[in-house]
Formats: C-alpha cells, structure tokens, sequence
C-alpha cells in the first residue's frame, strides 16, 4: 500500500516522527506540493492513501487517480478537498476535529492581553531606550485595559469556543454567545446565549470561532460593525473569509473598532497589499494558533488511528459519509 503525504512540513517540520505511518505501507513525504493540478496529479501517482493539509484537491485531481481510497486531512477545516466528489468515487475522507482546542483558546487570549497590555511595543520601546530617557519612573505608549467586568462575546461555541470561554471567565469577563446551534446546558450566570444583533450591540471583545459557511462568510462587514460598541476589539483565530477585510480596516481606522488581532486572513500565505497591513491598530499572526508541539502531536497521533480505524473497515471522523 502506497501513502503520500502532499505537504507535511508545517506539522512536521521535523520535530515530530513520520515513522509509525510506515507500519500501515510505503510511505513518501513530501513537505509541500505545488499548487498545480497536474503536479498534484503526478505526487499522488498510484497511492492509496492521501494526506492532505492545505493542498487542494478538487474534483478534476480526484477523477484522475483512480487508486486512491483514503484522504486524511491533516487539519480540521476540510474545503480543501471536494468531498461530494469524493464520495460518489467511493473516498473516504477525514479530518481531525479537537486537536487544537486548548493551542487555539490560549492563543486568543495571548492576542487578547497583547492588545490590552501592548508587551511587545513596550518591550520594544524599552530596548530602544525610551524608558531610560523617561521623567518618570513608569511610562506607557498605549492605553492599558483591564478585562474583569468586560464582556467577550464569542461567534461559534463549539470545542473551542467553550474552551476560550473558561479562560476569558478566569480573566473576570462576561460571556455572550451566538452561533448556528442553541446550547442552554451550557449557559451559567455570566455566560448567556443570545441573538447575533445583541452580541454585537453588548460586546466589548468580539472572538470569531465559528467554521467557514455561506452564512458567516463576511460575517464582519460593514453592516454588522455599525451594530457594534464604539471601541470594540476583534480577535479572529478561526478562518480570514470570515471578515470583509477593508470594512474592517475602515473601521480600525476609524476608532468603530479599537483594535483588532487576527491569526488569519482570507488568503494566506498573506499578500502583501492585504488591507490589514495598513490598518491602524491591527495584530496579525502568521497563522500559528494550532502551531504548538503538543497541538500537532496530537493532530498526528489522531491521523494516525483515523488511517488505522479505516484499514480495520471502522473509519471514524469521517466528513463524507
């Protein structure tokens, strides 16, 4: 049985181990794939097994290897690859759905206390001697904020955003919650779920982590930050197409939103006349929330049995079924 890893670098870039994907066959890796139908083509050759983590595979890649009967998305989002195709050659797809949860809640609040607090541009100031130069025994270049008695409200209240909850909870903030799913099990004293137009107008921190869908593409467009608090701060750690980029560059612009941190953008790696670049206010990170050691080793490990209960004829995490 031949296995083909597409573009495994960034889970491993060689701080993890391949070797336990070479019990179930003979295993190729390749750290990246370029983005070309007919390469795709070519690097997946006569496999059988397929894992993927953002090199695409759409309908006119699937038609056109006739071996293959297994893709593992290395990732949880799986629109890279096109499942309906998929099912009707008879492909089992999976993904693996929890391995970021706690990599990707403490990420949030780590863009979350970096706008509050601003370490890195204080550090920055400090090394460039800024303090030394100060009348005063403290300075400060920003505004310092303080969470307790603020509210976040988090669009999306799944594994993660339940998790990112708990955190911001410990912090003192007051949660809102709105997403496609009503879960009242899981509302307490300070943590209520509400319609979307009352999360915006009642927020101070807004937390996307929700999935990509028809309905919250461009869910941050110029409409629904007009129904937010003035001065509100953004962090999205989910997908980038979730936000109208240059409606929320106008808005940080502006002072609407007062600050916004993102992990991604709606096309990555990013370009360099995305519309943040130039926003006032605006942290980007080069999407590593999932990015921890012990995130990806999980990711693997979970690969791993996904490609093994498959073999045994019981595949889990199956998005395709």
């Amino acid at each position: 049985m031949k296995i083909v890893i597409l573009d495994g670098y960034t889970l491993n870039p060689g701080d993890l181990s391949w070797e336990k994907l070479k019990d179930f066959g003979e295993l190729t890796v390749y750290d990246r794939t370029e983005y070309d139908n007919d390469k795709i083509i070519e690097t997946i050759g006569s496999a059988e097994i397929v894992f993927t983590n953002k090199t695409p595979l759409p309908k006119e890649i699937l038609k056109k290897v006739p071996s293959l009967k297994y893709i593992g998305v290395l990732a949880t989002g799986f629109n890279v690859v096109d499942v309906d195709t998929a099912k009707e050659l008879g492909i089992v797809v999976t993904n693996v759905p929890s391995y970021g949860t706690t990599a990707v809640a403490q990420m949030t609040m780590a863009l979350l206390l970096e706008m509050c607090h601003h370490v890195g541009e204080h550090n920055r100031a400090v090394k460039q001697g800024e303090w030394s130069k100060s009348k005063d025994f403290c300075f400060w270049n920003y505004p310092l904020i303080e969470l307790d008695g603020k509210t976040m409200g988090i669009i999306g209240f799944g594994r993660i955003g339940q998790a990112t909850a708990k955190l911001a909870q410990a912090f003192g903030m007051n949660i809102l919650t709105a997403g496609s799913s009503k879960k009242p099990e899981l509302e307490t004293s300070n943590c209520k779920q509400v319609d979307m137009d009352e999360l915006f107008a009642n927020s101070d921190v807004i937390s996307l982590h929700c999935p990509l869908t028809p309905e919250t593409e461009g869910i941050i467009n110029a409409g629904n930050i007009s129904k937010m608090k003035d001065g509100v701060m953004l962090i999205n750690t989910s997908r980038g197409q979730l936000i109208v980029e240059k409606d929320l560059k106008e808005a940080l612009d502006s002072g609407k939103i007062s600050g916004a941190a993102v992990d991604v953008v709606s096309k990555e790696p990013i370009d360099k006349d995305n519309e943040l670049l130039k926003a006032e206010n605006c942290i980007i990170t080069p999407h590593i929330a999932w990015a921890p050691k012990e995130s990806r080793s999980r990711l693997l490990n979970t690969a791993l049995e996904n490609l093994e209960a498959f073999l045994k004829g019981k595949p889990v995490n199956v998005v395709n079924k």
